[in-house]
């Protein structure tokens, strides 16, 4: 089992309610594959740069550990999900 952090950031227009499911899902499924170290929401914050005609994303930060094959099915699902604005996976140093 390799280390691994995500940072999510989901679309500010999503209700509050919609927001937690969506993230909700993605920590299931991570679960589903491994286990969560922790879990950082930092909440509502203003973007660098308007990314799809948004200014804000609201920031989700996760630290897991799964097989090295599930990080590319992790992006792939990122990338398909309506409400996601940008993510990003690293693997942390052992």
């Amino acid at each position: 089992m390799a280390k691994y952090e995500t940072m999510l950031i989901t679309s500010a227009a999503l209700d509050e309610e919609a927001s937690v499911a969506l993230v909700a899902k993605f920590k299931t499924l991570i679960e589903n594959n491994g286990t969560i170290d922790s879990v950082d929401e930092w909440g509502k914050r203003r973007l660098a740069y308007p990314i799809n005609d948004e200014n804000e994303g609201i920031y989700t930060v996760i630290k897991f550990q799964s097989a090295p094959e599930f990080p590319a099915e992790l992006d792939r699902i990122y990338k398909i999900t309506d409400g996601v604005l940008r993510s990003m996976i690293i693997a942390e140093a052992e």
